[in-house]
């Protein structure tokens, strides 16, 4: 019989994997263009259009790989699809660097391909990062200690996020950057057109950072680090999606954890749905555009303090007392934002970030606890998937929800065509509270029979 293992003093934060973790996490999120992600692609030549069915590819693409780049982790190694996915967004983050300006049809082509790469780039590093450093934890330190890296991993990236949202619209803006050029001596002119790429540089660099940080990662198992020459590895991509299916059937033989992410895909694709929307809800709110960029780095500085709570919760709390605090102020967050209170109804907004930021905490805090040494990156990315079917699913009931409000609404005398924008956008986010109390019902009703085909309960498990 083998021994067992003794749980270790040692500090999480001393294990290279964990470092790495949190390091890679910070590099490959924190992306300057985020605040002006919509009016950057639209400056570059695009219309709302072609950007919307951009971000249709984007999301499809993850949801097509998500769950093989999970599983081919666990076959040919997970350190090779970080540095898969830091290689991708490389290239991703270059071709934005010298695609050029105003061409349409060449523009969208490189850009459809950005996007792809993007969302290729998501699906390779979901799940393999968090299983490296998990198992990391599991073999050098104590799993017990896997709440402190999330919390610390959290507050890192929360602090790097507030850099990144209030520097990347900073350098977009010509007027700000001009000034700055004056004061520091240098005879140039800079105009959008220069601007609109300073975001880009510096998230290339990023992109650096993060592969340079996927090469320090070490791999946590026994599996060979080799496959980066694929050649001789197409029995390892017919194991991959062997082993894709049989995580499917672990889930479904497991209600907890299907329980855990069905709940958590619930609160998360309603409250990024209405976070993608947010710059239409800030201007509904009569808050300048100039203030975007402070509010997520607000919202960031948020996040310095949600770790902490999601940590203290998990350890004092149940998962069904935490899903009842979650529904109640999710719920509550939804119905704020129905009001459209001018300036201060930014604090809904603010608390639904909150929420989200938690769902994700839990939801990791749980699953990883359950979930098979050899299994994890596939779980993980199942995880993933559910997430991003259900936030492509709601995307596309939203579409049709504004399609038949605007039906409705056409045709009003007096009625600008910008007045009709607002109108339907006011009107469609009166139905978030009540379609997430409808799924919560539903989906509570699943979990209670389910639940029952196993001992493990929403209100026994930490």
């Amino acid at each position: 019989m083998g021994q067992i293992k003794e749980p270790s003093n040692r500090s999480p934060f001393a294990i290279n994997n964990i470092r790495c973790f949190i390091f890679f996490r910070i590099f490959f999120n924190a992306r300057f263009y985020y605040p002006i992600f919509t009016i950057l692609f639209i400056d570059f030549g695009l219309t709302l259009e072609q950007f919307a069915l951009l971000n249709v590819v984007w999301a499809a693409t993850i949801v097509l790989l998500e769950v093989p780049s999970g599983a081919l982790a666990d076959v040919i190694g997970r350190k090779n699809l970080l540095i898969i996915a830091g290689i991708l967004m490389v290239i991703e983050m270059g071709l934005l660097c010298v695609v050029p300006v105003g061409y349409s049809k060449l523009l969208f082509t490189v850009l459809l391909i950005n996007r792809v790469l993007s969302g290729t780039a998501e699906a390779a590093a979901s799940g393999a990062d968090e299983a490296l450093a998990y198992d990391a934890l599991k073999k050098e330190g104590d799993i017990k200690d896997w709440s402190l890296v999330l919390e610390k991993q959290m507050r890192f990236q929360s602090i790097a996020y507030i850099g990144a949202m209030t520097l990347g619209a900073a350098v977009y803006d010509p007027a700000l950057m001009q000034k700055l050029a004056n004061w520091m001596g240098f005879e140039v002119i800079l105009t959008q057109t220069a601007t609109l790429r300073f975001p880009i540089y510096l998230t290339l660099g990023m992109a650096v950072l993060t592969l340079v940080t996927n090469l320090r990662m070490q791999e946590s198992n026994n599996r060979p680090e080799e496959c980066l020459d694929l050649s001789g590895c197409g029995s390892s991509v017919g194991e991959a999606f062997k082993l894709t299916f049989q995580a499917g059937k672990w889930i479904l033989n497991t209600p907890f954890a299907l329980v855990i992410i069905a709940f958590g895909f619930l609160f998360d694709h309603v409250i990024r749905m209405l976070l993608t929307l947010n710059s239409q809800y800030y201007r509904e709110i009569q808050l300048p555009e100039a203030s975007f960029g402070l509010i997520g780095s607000a919202m960031a500085i948020v996040g310095l303090v949600i770790p902490r709570l999601a940590l203290y919760l998990t350890q004092s709390q149940t998962p069904a007392k935490n899903l009842t605090i979650l529904s109640f102020f999710t719920f509550f967050g939804l119905m704020g934002m129905t009001f459209f209170f001018p300036y201060f109804g930014v604090v809904p907004a603010m608390m639904l970030s909150a929420i989200i930021m938690m769902t994700h905490f839990f939801v990791s805090h749980y699953l990883n606890r359950i979930t098979p040494s050899q299994q994890r990156a596939t779980i993980l990315s199942f995880k993933g998937l559910s997430f991003n079917l259900a936030y492509g699913g709601i995307g596309l009931i939203y579409s049709l929800l504004l399609r038949g409000l605007k039906a409705s609404a056409d045709g009003r005398p007096g009625l600008t065509a910008d007045g009709l924008e607002s109108l339907v956008f006011r009107q469609s986010i009166g139905y978030f509270p009540w379609y997430f109390i409808l799924m919560l019902l539903l989906l509570s009703i699943f979990a209670v029979v389910w639940l029952r085909r196993t001992d493990a309960s929403l209100k026994t498990v930490k």
